[in-house]
């Protein structure tokens, strides 16, 4: 999925949606990193796809005026 797509997907959720998305990549992010501790490799290459879709999440957020 291109950015564009992936960006346009996110718009049309509401801001309650995009707020339950958010944790649940921060989750992701927060198990990715445990397991990348503990020396399992899978992880480390799954860390930058989950940052960025969460940082995409929370720019619209905050152009919707959401403080997350």
């Amino acid at each position: 999925m291109k950015v564009t797509e992936q960006v346009a997907e996110l718009r049309v959720l509401s801001v309650e949606d995009l707020q339950l998305r958010a944790a649940d990549l921060e989750e992701q992010a927060f198990r990715t990193r445990i397991q990348a501790s503990m020396g399992q490799t899978e992880s480390a290459n799954k860390m930058r796809p989950i940052r960025r879709e969460l940082a995409r999440i929370q720019t619209l957020l905050r152009e919707k005026g959401v403080r997350y």
